[in-house]
């Protein structure tokens, strides 16, 4: 059986997040794939919390990542 490390998903080129205004929940299609070999599409479910923690995370890693080549020395 495959590790799951040879997984992984990517935001679908076709579609973009949305969101539910009734409920607040968001969708991210995602495409999903085994090594570099699509699988298939599904969308991640998120609550509206989930998704602000979401967001947040990814701001503050995109926020390291920058500082971290501006840097000297750093990754460039």
């Amino acid at each position: 059986m495959a590790g799951p490390s040879s997984w992984h998903a990517s935001p679908r080129r076709d579609g973009a997040p949305h969101s539910d205004s009734t409920t607040g929940e968001v969708r991210v299609p995602l495409a999903l794939f085994h090594i570099d070999e699509h699988q298939g599409d599904l969308d991640l479910v998120l609550s509206r919390v989930e998704g602000e923690e979401l967001l947040d995370g990814l701001r503050t890693a995109l926020t390291a990542s920058v500082e971290n080549t501006l840097r000297p020395g750093g990754v460039r």
